[in-house]
């Protein structure tokens, strides 16, 4: 509030005296008689100026947050607010005149006085230029304020919809690999609790992530490995994993733990479901200004589920729309008979 009152402050002695000098300069260089009365008059003008345009100012905040008014109102605002000042000044500039040079406008009513004062004109001049600047500068300054606002609210969204997400996102993965772990305990102990190391190699990674919008495709690929090491102990031969990793890409952000959840959505519902098990094939490349990130699976989606709607699927396509906006894209498809592939497409960051 202090810095707005300093600014207003500043901005009135600065006009005003700006005012002054223009004024007596012209006066001065143009010879005009009674230079001496010239310059009070005008020194008197401008510290009535300076109290009733204050005063005026103080009266429209009185009203209430007029910045929110419809525009007819403000109008209406700004319209009192120049003939005001102006009437003032009108009497102000003619009780001055006729105090220092002894006349006044002579008409035969109060209207014509005023017709025939130029100090009406000029003060209704100065009253249009000053108000517009006041109302114009307030309308600026609420634009700004509420665009500002608007970018806090939108950033304060799109972190909480994030966490949330991503709050979700780890629960759904520990479950999976939990009832992976499950199906080895009685089977195989020792596969089991190297599971059980993998599986918290995991969750320290992705812990260590947690608070991050985005990751380097690297850390990415090291929670992927894990992972896959963790249910290749469960499909054994089954499961084959290809990589093509274009090394300019390591450094590249993406959104955290996505990769992975595509990599446990192809096991899930592709190389799970073929008894032969399959591959699951994993690139990343540089596309121009952009970053593609293809996976590649054994398998086929059924016909209800080829939009990808499950949970997995639904986050990853939130994550790139709240941190990439329509500048990334995500799709999944069947790509022939026996193979399924998920590519994403994002902007570099």
């Amino acid at each position: 509030m202090l810095k707005k009152v300093s600014k207003y402050w500043w901005c009135q002695l600065v006009g005003w005296s700006v005012y002054l000098i223009i004024n007596i300069f012209f006066n001065f260089t143009l010879n005009t008689p009674n230079l001496r009365a010239v310059v009070i008059l005008t020194i008197i003008f401008a510290i009535c100026g300076v109290i009733s345009t204050h005063v005026f100012r103080a009266l429209i905040n009185r009203s209430g947050d007029w910045e929110g008014y419809s525009l007819e109102k403000q109008s209406i605002l700004f319209l009192a607010a120049v003939v005001g000042t102006s009437i003032i000044w009108y009497f102000a500039y003619n009780q001055t005149l006729e105090y220092l040079v002894g006349q006044r406008p002579k008409g035969k009513n109060f209207l014509e006085n005023i017709m025939m004062s130029g100090g009406l004109l000029s003060s209704f001049a100065i009253s249009i230029i000053w108000w517009g600047i006041y109302f114009t500068w307030h309308y600026i300054e609420r634009n700004r304020t509420s665009q500002v606002d608007r970018l806090k609210l939108e950033s304060t969204v799109k972190e909480l919809e994030l966490k949330t997400i991503k709050a979700q996102l780890n629960p759904h993965f520990i479950f999976n690999a939990l009832n992976s772990i499950r199906a080895l305990v009685d089977e195989n102990p020792q596969r089991a609790r190297t599971a059980i190391t993998e599986l918290s190699n995991i969750l320290r990674s992705s812990m260590a992530i947690e608070k991050a919008e985005t990751v380097s495709l690297e850390n990415e690929l090291n929670i992927v490995k894990d992972y896959l090491a963790l249910e290749h102990i469960r499909f054994e031969e089954r499961l084959q994993v290809k990589y093509e990793i274009d090394p300019d890409t390591l450094s590249l952000q993406v959104p955290p733990m996505m990769l992975q959840t595509l990599v446990e959505n192809a096991i899930k519902h592709g190389i799970s479901r073929v008894i032969s098990g399959g591959t699951v094939y994993i690139a990343s490349r540089l596309k121009g200004m952009e970053h593609q990130i293809t996976i590649e699976n054994t398998g086929q989606m059924v016909e209800k589920g080829l939009n990808g709607h499950g949970f997995g699927l639904q986050s990853t396509r939130q994550r790139l729309s709240l941190l990439f906006g329509n500048r990334a894209t995500f799709d999944i498809r069947n790509k022939d008979e026996e193979t399924v592939v998920a590519s994403v497409v994002m902007p570099l960051l």
